[in-house]
C-alpha cells in the first residue's frame, strides 16, 4: 500500500499538465470511412503498419510503424517493432530514432530514454544531454530527476540529477520519488520521509507510509493510521485514517474504520466516515453507498439523491453527472436524475449508460439513444450501443459493427448500413 498511495498522488499531481485535445472528424467518401484528426493529425494504416498525415492530405510519416500513440502536443511515441521505440515530431521527424527500448514524452524539456537496460536523457531537439549510465530513472520534474546507480554488486542507491547530468543529490537513498511542490519522498531502512531540493530532511524519515505532497497536503503514518499534514509539516489530524483515495474540489476522500468520509483542507472531517463506498466530487456531487444502496451527496454532506438506489453492475463514472444528468438504477431499471436529485427520466430502461454529447444509449429489448429530455433520438434498433466519445459511438446493427456520429449517420463500415438510423 505504501507505493500505491504515493504513486496515486503523483499521478494526480500530473493531471493539470494534460491539455485538452482538439478532435475533428472528416468523412472520406472515397474509402467509405472516417478520418479522425486529433490536434490536426490523423493516423493512417496500410496492412499492419501505421503512419500519419495532416488534414490537407500531406503525409508526415509513412506507414512503417508497428505501433503508434496519438500526438501529445508536439510529439508522438512510435515503435518499429516491439523493442525499437522512438519519438516523432509533428513534421514526422524522428527526434528520438526508433532504436531504443523505451522513450518517455518530454517533461521539463527533457526526454527519458532506455537503451539496453540503462537510462539517459535527450533534449527536445534530439540531442543527447545525459549518457546511458543509470540503472533506473524518473522523468524530470521541477528541474530534477531521480536516478539510481550500482554502489556495488548488491546495493543500488537513489539520488537526483539536474538537466546537465550533474549530481544534485548524491545517491544515498534506498528509493526516491520525483519532486512535487518543492519536496520529494525518499526511503531509508524501510522508512519514508521528505527532503527539499537542497537535500535537507524536512520531514523525518520515520514513517511506514508517506504520500507525495499534493496541493499542500501530505498523509503520513503506518498501517494503524495516517495523519494529514500541511506543507509546513504541521499535523492537522490525528492518525485515524487507513486509506487515502484522492482529492477534488476541496474535499479529501479517506477511509477510517472501514468507512469512507471526507476531510476539508484544514483536516476537519466535514462529512463523517460513514459510507461503505464513496467517490470523488465532480461538480459538487459525489456518489456514496450505505447498506448496499446508492445515492448522491454534495460537498457539505447534504443528501441530494436518497441513498435507496441500486448498482447491480460496474459502470464507474456512468453514475456521476454527465450533461447535468446522472444515471440511476431502481429495481433492475435505469433512468436519470438532475443535479437536485430529481428523477427527470424515470427508471424504465432495461439497461443504460451515461450521457455524452447530449445523448445516452438505453435498452428496451434493443438499444437506442435518448436525448436529455428522455425522448428517443434513435429508436431501439441496435443489438448493442456504446456512449459517444469525441462525437462517435459504436453500434451493432444486424450483426455488424459500425460507427455513428451524433446526427445518427453511419460514418464507418457503412456498406450494409442505412445512411441514417434516424426515422
Amino acid at each position: 500500500m505504501k507505493h500505491l498511495l504515493t504513486f496515486s498522488l503523483c499521478l494526480l499531481a500530473l493531471l493539470p499538465l494534460c491539455a485538452q485535445e482538439k478532435v475533428e472528424y472528416v468523412d472520406d467518401e472515397e474509402c467509405g470511412c472516417e478520418l479522425v484528426f486529433i490536434d490536426g493529425i490523423q493516423t493512417t494504416q496500410d496492412g499492419e503498419r501505421f503512419g500519419f498525415k495532416r488534414e490537407d492530405g500531406t503525409v508526415i510519416a509513412p506507414n512503417k510503424y508497428m505501433f503508434v500513440d496519438h500526438f501529445h502536443g508536439h510529439y508522438c511515441k512510435v515503435y518499429l517493432n516491439y523493442d525499437s521505440c522512438g519519438l516523432i515530431n509533428r513534421d514526422g521527424e524522428e527526434i528520438i530514432p526508433c532504436i531504443y527500448n523505451d522513450v518517455n514524452y518530454p517533461t521539463d524539456g527533457m526526454i527519458m530514454v532506455v537503451s539496453n537496460g540503462l537510462y539517459g536523457f535527450f533534449d527536445t531537439l534530439g540531442t543527447q544531454r545525459i549518457p546511458f549510465r543509470y540503472r533506473a530513472a524518473s522523468s524530470f520534474n521541477e528541474g530534477l530527476a531521480v536516478m539510481a546507480v550500482d554502489i556495488d554488486s548488491n546495493l543500488v542507491q537513489y539520488g537526483y540529477i539536474d538537466h546537465d547530468g550533474n549530481t544534485a543529490i548524491a545517491p544515498q537513498y534506498d528509493y526516491a520519488f520525483p519532486f512535487y511542490e518543492g519536496f520529494a519522498v525518499v526511503k531509508k531502512y524501510e522508512r519514508y520521509g521528505m527532503i527539499n531540493s537542497k537535500n535537507k530532511e524536512v520531514f523525518p524519515i520515520k514513517f511506514e507510509i508517506l504520500t507525495s505532497m499534493y496541493e499542500g497536503r501530505v498523509f503520513a503514518g503506518d498501517d494503524d493510521g495516517l495523519a494529514m499534514y500541511d506543507n509546513h509539516f504541521r499535523q492537522l489530524t490525528k492518525p485515524l485514517y487507513t486509506y487515502l483515495v484522492g482529492k477534488t474540489e476541496g474535499r479529501i476522500l479517506v477511509m477510517r474504520d472501514n468507512k469512507y468520509g471526507y476531510l476539508d483542507e484544514k483536516g476537519n472531517e466535514v462529512i463523517p466516515c460513514q459510507y461503505d463506498q464513496a467517490g470523488l466530487f465532480k461538480d459538487d456531487r459525489a456518489y456514496v453507498s450505505q447498506g448496499g444502496k446508492w445515492g448522491i451527496i454534495n460537498s457539505n454532506g447534504k443528501v441530494i439523491l436518497p441513498i435507496e438506489y441500486d448498482n447491480s453492475g460496474f459502470r464507474g463514472e456512468a453514475y456521476i453527472y454527465h450533461d447535468s444528468l446522472a444515471l440511476i438504477e431502481k429495481d433492475g431499471r435505469y433512468g436519470y436524475c438532475d443535479m437536485e436529485g430529481r428523477p427527470v427520466i424515470w427508471p424504465c430502461f432495461e439497461n443504460a449508460y451515461q450521457f455524452t454529447d447530449g445523448l445516452a444509449p438505453v435498452c428496451l429489448g434493443r438499444w437506442g439513444y435518448i436525448d436529455t429530455k428522455g425522448d428517443f433520438f434513435i429508436s431501439p434498433i441496435f443489438d448493442m450501443a456504446s456512449p459517444f466519445e469525441y462525437g462517435r459511438s459504436e453500434v451493432v446493427y444486424q450483426g455488424e459493427i459500425h460507427k455513428m456520429n451524433t446526427e445518427g449517420r453511419c460514418v464507418k463500415n457503412c456498406k450494409n448500413a442505412p445512411k441514417s438510423w434516424r426515422k
